[in-house]
């Protein structure tokens, strides 16, 4: 099957060993579920699962799924619903490109069908269902990112991987809010979850209705922080990679430019504005999704 059987034995839990942790009096660990699969990484694998099982289930041989030129979801489906001998049908935002990026060559490799929708196309694909269907026939559609209730049943799961007693603040990228709301729901009533979008252009997601699956009493320990996503998805800049490059040195943890590193810059941006108290237990969330870095060879030190 897609997704193993997990044991509760904290293999994927790493301390960060920090000196301004140590001056703050706070501890981080990390959850490093992007140690779990090389391709299908983190938080894909467990979005992925409850879908895959339902397409199975329902006797499909084909999968269309949807995201960008950067996708880690496009990827980790590529690579999954090959290893599940079905068929890959990716819809990509934007027009096809002079050279497809590192993440479409690779989901290419991985046997998937790519499909381009203009900008203007894409924002209205939930619209295009029918047009899509005709076109292929009946195919299994999985939602951008894995997003959807099964997507958030799935990153329920995460937290199983280590014991949540002790932590304070557990910390996360956010691009759907999937895993988000999966780790909101799975959390103990006192902890703080925060996220950290990675799109611009996002205020006052926790009175979305997307993300109505939050519990109304789980609501006020939710935090939101809308100022790190450095210009919009897989926008970055010097400061980003430098702290990615000097977090790397010191951890030797590897982080991505589009999610864990914008997560780990807000991270140590709130330690430093003295967010946390002191004795605080955070965990962050480690969410995969390297192989976005393939681009940057000459920027990051762990390429």
């Amino acid at each position: 099957m897609l997704v193993p059987n997990f044991n509760l034995n904290n293999m994927y839990l790493e301390n960060i060993n920090l000196e301004e942790l140590n001056s703050k009096k706070v501890n981080a660990d990390i959850l490093r579920i992007d140690k779990i699969h090389e391709v299908v990484s983190g938080n894909k694998i467990f979005k992925l699962k409850y879908y895959v099982e339902d397409c199975i289930k329902n006797n499909y041989d084909t999968i269309l799924t949807f995201g960008g030129c950067y996708s880690n979801h496009i990827v980790a489906s590529a690579f999954a619903i090959k290893e599940l001998n079905l068929k890959s049908i990716g819809v990509i935002r934007g027009e096809k490109p002079t050279e497809l990026s590192h993440t479409l060559k690779s989901a290419q490799e991985y046997g998937m069908q790519l499909e381009f929708f203009s900008r203007s196309d894409y924002r209205k694909k939930t619209e295009k269902i029918d047009f899509l269907k005709e076109k292929f026939g009946d195919v299994y559609i999985i939602p951008e990112g894995g997003s959807g209730l099964l997507g958030i049943k799935g990153a329920k799961e995460i937290l199983d991987l280590v014991d949540i007693e002790k932590y304070t603040h557990i910390l996360c990228a956010m691009g759907t809010g999937t895993t988000y709301m999966g780790i909101v729901n799975s959390s103990k009533k006192e902890q703080i979850i925060i996220g950290i979008p990675v799109l611009k252009g996002f205020s006052d997601l926790l009175n979305n209705e997307d993300f109505s699956s939050i519990k109304e009493e789980k609501k006020e320990y939710c935090k939101i922080f809308y100022d790190y996503h450095f210009g919009g998805y897989a926008k970055k800049n010097q400061e980003l990679l430098d702290t990615m490059n000097n977090f790397f040195r010191e951890t030797n943890i590897k982080t991505d430019f589009v999610y864990t590193g914008k997560l780990v810059y807000a991270f140590l941006d709130l330690l430093k504005k003295d967010y946390f108290n002191k004795e605080s237990n955070v965990l962050l969330i480690h969410s995969g999704g390297l192989q976005g870095n393939l681009s940057l060879k000459d920027e990051l030190i762990f390429i």
